[in-house]
């Protein structure tokens, strides 16, 4: 039983007869994410940098919207393509070239691993009574345990969360409304296109960096899923979850002040009580981050696999080899968290904005080329084969790549670099509106180009995909 449990897949294509589940999973699995501490602290953030409640929580709830719908069509390449987020981007940067990408999603995954790590570890601490350091070695191997035993259990995560946390967020919520004066705290709503802009690129910034692991979580859904309800479903979870929490970190932070930006965890499980309300908020707290870290130690692994595999040729792993890769992540994590964890809401905030930099031209790319350039069709034999189809290293991405990255950086801002275009926009930050659209256009131009001139230069070697193995339709 135990053995049927553990996931025997990795990077490589699911096949139709263990496909499972419903695009209703989708919704659970990201709500039951979002409903967790770090992205009520991502929330809180706008109002701690100065904007006013009202039009922070419409810029958050724009960022939401439009980062989510990129996720969630992320999402839905899963069941068409029944692999890993991150092998499909070989089709667009090449067998190798997606190492260039994948380098810096597997620094992603560690720095959410150690933030939600600091953040779960003083919960356990706190329910364990252990401390906040032994706290966070515990967690961080629960985590690890739960990534080698795979989609499933990530899956049933997602179920007991949603539910588990969504009563927490309900009862802090009413709390919280018992504590303060709405009224009061809705009456500044003074507009600052700086401030809006942020508060939309904080919460942008945390939808788009799901994307090179969210089509990880639908690639099991049989290949008849409807890629729309595929669509909606991952939406409406990861923007209904990240816009709870985060209006409630903005209501929280607009009426805590230095209370919560000394112990966000303390602070927010004090809302509810002690005893044990207290502990089952604890929980609340451990769990929500336990679901979204093993996401991103799962992601991890599957990143460097990919990363490794397309220099090495090869297209399974064991399972030894699974569970060697996930201890790899959760001793790094760890030891980011451990070393960081007296800093965490300063570096907290850079790191988000900085990931988005870097993420936003990939996943532009990777969209432009699978719905409007291959037309969800993608050659899966000739995704592990650097001879084949798409090459080792693919030109027409890298470039649009560098020149989606470069364009950002006059207009970004952040603790350590500001851009030249961003005093005349008024300490706006709108770089990584530059930076899907900037690498969007180019790729979309390019490629066609490109397949303009293969066509012309005739028909090569027919490579085809089987309807049982590719992604047709």
């Amino acid at each position: 039983m135990a053995d049927s449990l553990v996931e025997r897949r990795s990077i490589d294509v699911v096949p139709d007869d263990e496909r499972h589940g419903t695009a209703f999973s989708q919704f659970t699995l990201w709500l039951g994410a979002n409903l967790q501490i770090t992205t009520v602290v991502t929330g809180g953030l706008a109002v701690i940098f100065g904007g006013d409640v009202v039009w922070s929580l419409v810029g958050l709830l724009a960022g939401n919207l439009v980062g989510g719908a990129v996720m969630a069509l992320h999402s839905a390449q899963g069941p068409r393509l029944g692999l890993p987020q991150m092998i499909s981007s070989r089709a667009q940067f090449g067998v190798k070239g997606a190492v260039v990408p994948l380098v810096l999603v597997v620094v992603m995954y560690i720095g959410f691993f150690a933030s939600g790590t600091v953040l779960a570890g003083q919960a356990v601490g706190k329910l364990t009574h252990l401390g906040p350091v032994a706290g966070i070695v515990v967690f961080a191997l629960v985590t690890a345990a739960m990534a080698i035993v795979g989609y499933r259990i990530i899956h049933a995560l997602g179920r007991i969360a949603s539910v588990v946390c969504a009563i927490a967020f309900v009862y802090l919520g009413i709390r919280l409304l018992d504590h303060i004066h709405l009224g009061e705290v809705l009456h500044d709503r003074a507009f600052h296109l700086p401030m809006f802009l942020l508060a939309m690129a904080l919460s942008a910034s945390w939808q788009l960096a799901f994307g090179p692991y969210v089509a990880d979580y639908s690639r099991y859904l049989p290949r008849t899923t409807s890629a729309r309800a595929t669509f909606w479903w991952t939406l409406g979870g990861t923007a209904l979850g990240s816009q709870w929490s985060m209006t409630f970190g903005v209501l929280v932070a607009a009426t805590a002040g230095g209370a919560f930006v000394d112990d966000q965890v303390g602070y927010v499980v004090g809302l509810g009580g002690t005893g044990v309300v207290a502990a089952f908020l604890y929980f609340a707290v451990a769990l929500g981050k336990l679901t979204i870290n093993v996401l991103n130690t799962y992601g991890g692994f599957m990143s460097i696999v990919t990363s490794v595999s397309g220099f090495r040729g090869q297209r399974r792993l064991s399972r030894r080899g699974r569970g060697a890769y996930i201890v790899c992540i959760m001793v790094a994590g760890t030891a980011v968290a451990l070393l960081g964890r007296n800093s965490f809401l300063d570096s907290f905030a850079d790191f988000l904005l900085f990931l988005l930099t870097f993420f936003t031209p990939w996943s532009a790319i990777n969209l432009v080329d699978y719905y409007l350039i291959s037309r969800e069709r993608y050659d899966i034999p000739a995704l592990t084969d650097p001879q084949g189809r798409y090459g080792g290293w693919r030109a027409t991405a890298l470039v649009s790549y560098a020149v989606g990255l470069a364009a950002q950086f006059p207009f970004l801002s952040t603790s350590f670099y500001t851009g030249p275009a961003v005093g005349p926009l008024g300490g706006a930050d709108i770089s990584w509106i530059v930076g899907l659209a900037v690498p969007a256009v180019l790729y979309g131009l390019l490629a066609r180009r490109e397949r303009r001139a293969t066509a012309a230069a005739g028909p090569g070697p027919r490579t085809r995909t089987p309807r049982r193995q590719g992604a047709g339709r």
